[in-house]
């Protein structure tokens, strides 16, 4: 049975990472990633990448899990573990951000959005790069000799704004959905748009990592000496099962009939410039429901 062993004085873990456990997700995210990156390559669905790009952060982080096991004193695996679980979901957020976009247009239900679309995209994956770069940059410093309490001060920052993120995110695709059913276009009454699943899959989605990220939030505002750190099973109920769930839930709505390819009767153009008689009578229909 491996034992802990320290880094320069100090523990890096308060438990000897479970090998069958990591293993099993190793084998799950790999699984998962493949099938996602053959679904991005069959429907060139290329906006995808990043949501697989995380996937693959999951597979290095806990084959990291792994291969501490019997070198809990080494600080290359724990900072491969650390910091590309932490992560990951960033990416998995970022591609949640721009479906939003492209249900939006595959309806051509621009003028519903409470968001301008061209806007909408940009602003939340913007934030979602900032939140990123934020939490890696924790993760970085946790490992560095007299830097953890700023390192842990950053991740906490990252966290609260993919938070507020996810937030802002879920309110504004519930009040299109509301809208929408509403005020419904003639190109979401056509069948032809899988809207309502697709949106249905960004709230499944959204929410396991809405849940995840609490998780994080309050694991790391409880720090080194609190529960969730040193008991490892919290790390795999509320991180790596429901980003497993995240990757299956957004492999079952694949957002590749929501893409606006051009040549296509659905061309970036055609849909921002489709018929203005639609969008203000929309417009003035929302207005006066509010009066």
């Amino acid at each position: 049975m491996p034992e802990l062993q320290s880094h320069n004085g100090y523990y890096l873990w308060h438990y000897v990472p479970n090998l069958v456990a990591a293993i099993i997700f190793v084998v799950l995210f790999v699984l998962v990633t493949v099938y996602h990156i053959w679904l991005i390559v069959k429907t060139k669905t290329w906006f995808c990448i990043v949501f697989a790009i995380g996937g693959i952060l999951e597979i290095i982080g806990y084959a990291g899990r792994a291969i501490a096991r019997e070198r809990t004193g080494e600080i290359g695996p724990y900072v491969m573990q650390s910091v590309t679980i932490l992560v990951a979901p960033a990416l998995f957020a970022a591609s949640v951000y721009m479906t939003l976009g492209r249900i939006i247009r595959s309806v051509h239900g621009e003028s519903l959005s409470v968001i301008r679309v061209n806007w909408l995209t940009r602003i939340f994956v913007t934030g979602d790069c900032f939140s990123f770069l934020v939490q890696a940059s924790g993760g970085g410093l946790m490992v560095k000799d007299g830097n953890q309490q700023m390192g842990q001060n950053l991740i906490v920052a990252g966290l609260v704004i993919q938070i507020v993120l996810f937030g802002i995110f879920w309110l504004t695709s519930v009040m299109f959905h509301l809208r929408l059913s509403k005020y419904p276009t003639e190109a979401s009454t056509g069948g032809n748009s899988p809207w309502k699943s697709g949106l249905w899959m960004l709230y499944t989605v959204s929410c396991f990592i809405m849940v995840r990220s609490i998780f994080r939030l309050v694991e790391y505002l409880m720090g080194s000496d609190g529960y969730p750190l040193r008991n490892e099973w919290t790390l795999y109920v509320f991180d790596a099962v429901l980003m497993f769930l995240v990757m299956v839930a957004y492999a079952w709505r694949f957002p590749s009939a929501f893409q606006i390819r051009k040549g296509s009767n659905q061309s970036t153009s055609d849909v921002e410039n489709y018929d203005m008689t639609q969008q203000d009578t929309q417009r003035h229909s929302i207005r006066k429901s509010k009066r």
